[in-house]
């Protein structure tokens, strides 16, 4: 039986994957989704503080600060226009410590160069915005806002099928096989593409290995936990609360947030998961995670930042030390506010040298015998935070990158 054929094959059902396959059928192509799990959205995409980023965090000039500025206002728009729930809340950064004065002078500095409003407030501002947060100074974040990024993966999942496409659950691609005018997708039968995206996540260096590319990087998975507050305790946050991060991580601390169901979750802490998909301490696969553990690049960030990894253990295991940590902002909430609310697995590249890379990564392996059009792969292999909310942009960044053909955004073109 002959194979089906597309013009482009995206493995992985997050949202990236499906913003890059509605990105090809608005260009006229043909694309097929390939998903390992049995829904969309099963990772990153669906376990994740829901926040809208505004862009303000990220170095000028890198693919996060330009695509998460532009993801910030399309995914507002595409929530608008699709009915989805979200709230364009602001957000506060908040300094609690002399220390951090410098830092946030820092992303003042860089809102202004992403192009992103930002005003700084004293603590009677502050208390304007958040009355029961406490510190020394703090950012407002107009743009900042939340939705629910599984309910917009899940509605791109359905533009995708009904404008065409064609999206395959519960099928695990094994490699990729490029030939020179084509790419053979193995896993559960074949499928053949012109091109290959590849947006795996947590198993997207495996895949890039097992189909002949060198990632020069390895996927190391932290698990971020949530903490649920209590009735008492989500009345003291009208907003998104948030530290001031951390420069040398790419991680940007436990914030108190109020989902778009008038919950508050705060969370998460980054603690090294046992598993790619260790979701919980029990969920242990031991060759993961001697893998994990072995690699040099993991060996060189545990001897840097072990301090920094043993305060995220004890916070994960200690509900004292996670209100700890919430207090320096929100003194008033307590730990027996606090319940378990879930947990996030971060797919983080981290370089043989212990490098945690701070942006978005891409990865392509050209046409055998050379060119650039039929029988390309690209692969994606850091899309963590802001992915979700810089998804939109994205997919049209792939798409440039496989065809040269670049793309308006939703609603202001083709």
């Amino acid at each position: 039986m002959t194979p089906a054929r597309y013009d482009v094959v995206v493995v992985g059902g997050g949202i990236v994957g499906l913003a890059t396959a509605h990105a090809v059928l608005r260009s006229g192509r043909t694309v097929a989704v390939v998903e390992r799990e049995g829904a969309l959205a099963a990772h990153q995409s669906g376990h994740n503080s829901n926040v809208i980023h505004s862009g303000l965090y990220y170095a000028p000039g890198g693919l996060k600060a330009r695509l998460a500025v532009a993801g910030c206002a399309e995914t507002v728009a595409f929530c608008r226009e699709h009915d989805l729930p979200h709230r364009v809340s602001g957000k506060l950064v908040v300094a609690t410590e002399p220390d951090e004065l410098p830092r946030m002078a820092e992303l003042v500095r860089r809102g202004a160069a992403n192009g992103v409003e930002v005003h700084e407030l004293d603590p009677a501002g502050m208390r304007e915005r958040e009355p029961h947060v406490r510190g020394l100074a703090a950012l407002w974040v107009p743009s900042t806002g939340i939705c629910d990024y599984r309910l917009v993966t899940e509605k791109l999942g359905e533009l995708v099928t009904a404008a065409g496409g064609d999206v395959h659950l519960g099928r695990r691609v094994a490699w990729l096989d490029r030939r020179a005018d084509r790419v053979v997708v193995h896993g559960g039968g074949e499928l053949e593409a012109g091109q290959v995206v590849v947006c795996a996540g947590l198993r997207g260096d495996e895949l890039a290995r097992a189909s002949g590319a060198d990632p020069g990087v390895r996927i190391v998975p932290f698990r971020g936990e949530y903490s649920g507050f209590s009735e008492r305790a989500a009345g003291l946050v009208n907003g998104l609360v948030y530290p001031v991060p951390d420069p040398a991580f790419p991680f940007l601390g436990v914030h108190a947030t109020r989902g778009v169901d008038g919950h508050v979750h705060a969370g998460p802490n980054a603690v090294l998961a046992l598993a790619r998909e260790g979701y919980s301490w029990s969920a242990v696969k031991p060759k993961e995670f001697l893998s994990t553990i072995t690699y040099p690049g993991m060996l060189q960030v545990a001897k840097r930042h072990w301090r920094y990894g043993l305060g995220e253990m004890h916070r994960s295991l200690s509900k004292k030390a996670m209100v700890k940590q919430i207090q320096r902002m929100l003194p008033d909430v307590e730990a027996s506010d606090l319940h378990p609310a879930g947990a996030g697995v971060r797919a983080q590249a981290v370089k043989p040298d212990g490098t945690l890379v701070d942006d978005f990564l891409f990865v392509e392996q050209p046409p055998i015998g050379g060119g650039s059009g039929a029988g390309k792969v690209l692969h994606v292999l850091n899309a963590p935070s802001p992915a979700a909310t810089a998804a939109l942009p994205i997919g049209r960044e792939i798409l440039e990158r496989l065809t040269g053909e670049r793309l308006a955004p939703l609603g202001a073109g083709s």
